[in-house]
């Protein structure tokens, strides 16, 4: 275990390349197990949540080979059994995707409840709920329990417009008996690649990155070769550091139509950047000025379900905003405990009034200082790392593995852009 220390108030400069998008690769590792013949991934992060979903697929039974960098090729050809370890399920809240292939495939899964970011109440409601419009019986009596003699394609509508309730739905679905529409579906583009990489595989859905998708269930699926698109919310995070340390950047392997609803967040903090073909700079210079709605009045960043201001990046937003011209706020709708990390950007310094467990107000621009933090989740983690390269002085923080959790190479990629950042190991 380690932690980190960084020395903050230098600009960052230099060139990186996106990573694999961690909320693709979750997804389309869990649908490896609906085919009989080997799949390949491309473009996988290296990051400890794949590594966790691998995990459970060998001890599922599947074959698991590192074939690149990140690359992967899984062979589920065999499945030895539906009962994935409590060890591992507790590690990662992605471990509940398993749920909707395993069904689909074995007619059975054996799911103990999924950890993950403690962010507030995360409910699976959803995914039961679609599970069993699709013939599921579930049992919730110690560890989930998802048995079906045989999946049939309904009409759901889901009550919420849940990533990876959708996710399950569809993964169940597309071996499923029939006809299935799923309405009020979640079109984020890691739902899309996930959608996408079942059609390679044989799937047929109609309707993808739109929030009714149309499934005709087919008998099995054979192998593919798909690679997991860029990661949006790294990209952000990036955006949001060069900006807020008054550095440049320039980000390759973009994808310019996933970037339309973080421009307009990003545009009412004064930042700006420019695309050409997948390349993205911000260059030095941003404004970082609250644009003001009409009247003058205090503008609102907030979250929504795609193509909405993806959540994830609200923790950063907020960070960013302590760096600009004028007042803010942010509103996170989904998670009642995501803000509460903002007490350690006021110990920082931080202008910040928190209103309530969803909304935040923030004043800048304000002069941060080191502070030992604790991260508490990935984004919120990322967030403490961007405000200790803001901050005057030396910061520590702890509890890193929740951030190494959905950055990859976190450490090596700031330090080709110049930040002074080390991993100090801790004392037993």
């Amino acid at each position: 275990m380690h932690k980190y220390r960084i020395e903050g108030g230098i600009p960052i400069r230099g060139t990186i390349a996106a990573s694999g998008n961690k909320n693709a690769a979750l997804p389309c590792i869990a649908a490896t197990l609906l085919s009989e013949e080997p799949v390949i991934l491309r473009n996988i992060p290296k990051i400890e949540d794949t590594g966790v979903m691998l995990l459970i697929l060998q001890a599922l039974g599947a074959s698991v080979e590192k074939i690149g960098e990140h690359d992967w090729k899984i062979d589920a050809a065999l499945i030895r059994t539906s009962d994935i370890p409590a060890t591992l399920s507790k590690k990662i809240r992605a471990s509940i995707l398993f749920a909707g292939p395993l069904v689909a495939r074995t007619g059975k899964a054996i799911l103990p409840p999924p950890g993950g970011d403690v962010i507030g109440r995360r409910r699976v409601d959803t995914h039961f709920l679609a599970l069993q419009e699709l013939g599921a019986r579930i049992s919730v009596d110690g560890p989930f329990t998802f048995t079906a003699n045989k999946l049939v394609g309904a009409d759901i509508f889901l009550d919420e417009t849940s990533v990876t309730a959708t996710e399950n739905a569809v993964m169940a679905a597309v071996l499923a008996e029939g006809h299935t529409i799923i309405n009020n579906a979640a079109s984020e583009p890691h739902v899309q690649d996930l959608c996408n990489m079942l059609v390679a595989m044989g799937a047929k859905i109609s309707g993808i990155g739109s929030n009714i998708l149309n499934i005709d269930g087919v008998k099995k699926l054979h192998g593919t070769d798909f690679a997991i698109g860029p990661d949006f919310m790294e990209i952000g995070s990036y955006i949001g550091l060069a900006a807020a340390t008054k550095g440049s950047i320039t980000i390759t392997g973009v994808k310019p139509k996933d970037m339309r609803p973080l421009r307009v967040a990003f545009g009412k903090l004064g930042i700006r950047w420019t695309i050409e073909e997948d390349r993205l700079t911000v260059d030095l210079g941003q404004e970082m000025k609250v644009n003001t709605d009409l009247g003058g009045m205090i503008p609102k960043i907030d979250d929504s379900p795609w193509p909405g201001f993806p959540p994830d990046l609200t923790s950063i937003m907020t960070v960013v905003a302590t760096q600009v011209e004028g007042t803010v706020l942010i509103f996170e709708k989904m998670f009642e405990s995501r803000m509460f990390f903002v007490d350690k950007l006021i110990s920082m310094g931080a202008r910040i009034t928190l209103c309530d467990p969803h909304r935040a107000v923030v004043s800048g621009p304000c002069t941060l200082h080191g502070d030992k933090l604790v991260s508490p989740d990935v984004r919120a983690g990322m967030a403490m790392v961007i405000a200790a390269l803001i901050a005057q002085g030396e910061s520590e923080i702890s509890n890193v593995y929740q951030v190494e959790r959905g950055y990859e190479n976190l450490v090596d990629k700031l330090r080709s852009l110049g930040a002074r950042i080390e991993q100090v190991e801790l004392d037993e």
